[in-house]
């Protein structure tokens, strides 16, 4: 019989003897050790956790979407005033705005006004001086047989001899004196007025009439009673601003 056994059957023999049940309490010891140890490890683990992580490392936290909220401005007390040195102060003068210019107006437009034309004068009758200008002396009347003034020239001309205008104007009188007859008067403007007496009883202009030079106004007559006893003649006078003047100063040479 051979005595050697092979391993497989001391370990049979061993497991079906009182190694089998040392062998399961080994195991069962293992288990529950292994088990401990587990446990105080997962407690040791949370324990950690809730402890706070110290150390120079800093996670920097992502900033979640907020909504904005603007600052507040600190109080006037807390912020700190700072002075300008005096070269550095700038007076801040307003730049001169510009003056619109005025707009002109529109102006009705005005026709320009045309500076009168010189008069020029002309003879009312031709013929001769019989009587001249006597204001500040005295001149013999023959019909009235007395010395008295003479304010214009007496100029000799046949009855209905034709008597013209001195010079441009307006007629501005027309009547009959007792003494002159039949009194015709021109105004020419510039304070100059043409007097023309003992005309015949018909003149052919009346007032208002505007008259040029050498139109026709009249006739040579005998109304003037004053003066009835000289040949037949027209009486002119010349006042300037309702003072006679002598004729001769504007009438050009017969």
């Amino acid at each position: 019989m051979n005595n050697k056994r092979t391993w497989i059957e001391k370990f049979g023999d061993f497991i079906s003897g009182k190694g089998f049940y040392l062998v399961v309490l080994i195991c069962v010891a293992a288990i529950a050790l292994s088990g401990y140890y587990l446990v105080q490890g997962v407690r040791t683990g949370l324990g950690e956790a809730d402890q706070p992580v110290s150390g120079s490392a800093a996670i920097a936290d992502q900033p979640s979407a907020r909504p904005s909220v603007k600052p507040s401005a600190p109080p006037a007390s807390q912020v700190p005033r700072v002075t300008a040195p005096p070269s550095a102060a700038v007076s801040a003068s307003p730049s001169p705005q510009p003056t619109p210019s005025p707009q002109p107006s529109a102006a009705p437009s005005v026709p320009p006004t045309l500076a009168p034309a010189p008069l020029v004068f002309t003879w009312p009758v031709k013929g001769t001086v019989i009587a001249g200008l006597a204001v500040e002396t005295l001149a013999y009347n023959e019909t009235m047989g007395d010395w008295r003034t003479h304010e214009g020239l007496d100029i000799a001309a046949p009855l209905g001899t034709q008597v013209l205008a001195a010079a441009n104007g307006t007629v501005s009188a027309l009547y009959e004196d007792d003494l002159m007859g039949t009194v015709l008067e021109i105004d020419h403007g510039e304070g100059l007025m043409s007097r023309y007496a003992n005309l015949a009883e018909a003149p052919t202009v009346k007032v208002g009439d505007g008259v040029t030079t050498g139109a026709v106004i009249g006739s040579v007559g005998e109304t003037a009673a004053s003066e009835s006893g000289r040949e037949p003649h027209i009486h002119y006078a010349l006042l300037k601003n309702g003072w006679p003047v002598d004729p001769t100063g504007y009438l050009p040479p017969q």
